[in-house]
């Protein structure tokens, strides 16, 4: 162990550790879940002090041996070097000071080695120097913005896109597979097996389009508030400089916060991303669930489709495949929907110039992102891109659907037409078999109006 001292005292650190008293404060303080912030995060609170470094000796707060120092250190904790020494768990103070501190201490004691001293001595100081023109309350916000908008950017969105091409190729594929419509869970009138995944494949496009929606407040950044909103102790171009310079690195447009005191006392923008994500969830809930009892079954039940075969499905039962995938996609789903709970709580806790419950809703978000990216991904390899159509089975169905009656209805009437599904129903016949019987139109006008294909692409079928 080796002793180091922050304004309350001397703290007994493990000598081998990177962070400082002020963490280790924090990590007695609060050993609440064991849950750390995740890498994301931990990339993001690397550029916000790379780029406050390289801004900060621009503008001659820091001199250019010390600024070259961070800069390096930051580096490295955005490559993962330091992960392991991010040790403050989610549930903590509700600014992240605790975190912010954290990544300063690591920063300044790897510049403190770079430039020759030993950890601890504080050649490089955590706060007068790696926090410079920065408070908590800025930088946190910053970094749970920068952090999203790069997991949206480089992992939601190109594996949402993925998944509504593999679903758009499926409703080709499907194109000519004719069966039965449902709604209330009930038969209905004749659909395509295409047209039923098109409609899945623009669930997600709408999707990605609701989420991109939401960059543009993302991409607005905090940072140059500093402890309340004002930019006290900031020099004057710091926010719009440090900003500029994590643009430049990322590529991503990022800009500085219109209002500052809006920024820091609210996570607005934060919440409309989550109600975002809520979305997105929401359409792969139903893409799953309806997946599933598509290829229910399999002799059975609906059995329209059929997915790949992964694992056993029980250990008691031979021969049993269940729908995992389907299943997986749902329980995310539900995840997302918990933690959009408690983003939205989170968001309504901006009291006055600082909200604080910034941990947790960082925490949620990405994850939030980060479960929906993947879980998109492996829908799309593992069960999407392998569905095949039972169209024999799918026109069985079909045959026995009492529903495309609805077909007769504008050349007999709908208390004709209701007569001959009730007999057919009742009698466990088909609707052409019945209506035959009964004449209600003649044989060749019967076949024509009974011809599926043209019930599914809308008008009367004439």
């Amino acid at each position: 162990m080796r002793v180091e001292r922050d304004s309350m005292g001397e703290v007994r650190v493990p000598d081998d550790a990177y962070y400082g008293a002020s963490t280790q404060r924090a990590v007695e303080n609060f050993p609440i879940s064991g849950l750390r912030f995740p890498r994301r995060f931990i990339w993001a609170l690397g550029l916000v002090k790379a780029a406050a470094a390289e801004a900060n000796r621009e503008l001659g707060v820091l001199d250019d041996e010390k600024a070259e120092a961070i800069v390096r250190a930051a580096e490295e904790v955005m490559e993962g070097r330091f992960d392991d020494q991010f040790v403050v768990d989610v549930f903590q103070t509700g600014s992240g000071t605790s975190t912010n501190m954290n990544a300063n201490e690591v920063i300044a004691n790897r510049a403190t080695e770079l430039l020759g001293g030993e950890r601890g001595s504080k050649l490089v100081h955590p706060n007068d120097h790696v926090n410079a023109s920065q408070s908590s309350n800025d930088v946190i916000p910053t970094a749970i913005h920068v952090a999203a908008v790069a997991a949206i950017r480089e992992e939601l969105v190109p594996a949402l896109t993925a998944l509504a091409a593999s679903l758009r190729r499926k409703a080709e594929e499907f194109d000519h597979v004719l069966k039965s419509g449902r709604t209330h869970l009930m038969d209905a009138t004749p659909i395509r097996l295409g047209q039923e995944f098109g409609g899945y494949a623009t669930q997600i496009d709408k999707g990605i389009v609701r989420v991109e929606k939401v960059l543009p407040e993302l991409e607005e950044l905090a940072l140059g508030g500093t402890a309340v909103g004002t930019g006290i102790n900031a020099p004057e171009g710091f926010a719009a400089r440090a900003i500029e310079i994590m643009a430049e690195r990322t590529g991503i447009p990022f800009r500085e916060a219109d209002d500052h005191f809006e920024a820091q006392a609210a996570k607005d923008a934060v919440v409309m991303a989550s109600g975002a994500l809520k979305t997105v969830a929401t359409s792969m809930f139903k893409i799953a669930n309806d997946v599933r009892w598509l290829a229910s079954g399999p002799r059975t039940a609906i059995a329209e489709i059929r997915l790949p075969a992964l694992q056993p499905g029980s250990s008691i039962m031979p021969g049993k495949v269940n729908p995992v995938i389907p299943e997986m996609v749902m329980q995310v789903a539900a995840q997302v929907f918990g933690n959009d709970t408690t983003i939205t709580w989170g968001g309504a806790n901006g009291n006055f110039e600082l909200n604080v419950m910034m941990p947790v809703v960082a925490h949620d978000l990405l994850e939030s992102i980060g479960l929906e990216a993947n879980a998109a991904r492996v829908f799309k390899d593992k069960c999407i891109d392998g569905i095949e159509a039972d169209e024999v089975r799918a026109r069985h169905l079909l045959e026995q659907n009492v529903i495309i009656i609805t077909a007769l209805v504008p050349r007999i009437g709908y208390d004709r037409a209701a007569e001959v599904a009730k007999k057919a129903f009742a009698e466990g016949r088909s609707v052409r078999e019945v209506a035959a019987e009964m004449g209600v139109l003649p044989p060749d006008e019967l076949d024509e109006a009974l011809d599926v294909r043209p019930m599914t692409e809308g008008g009367i079928v004439s």
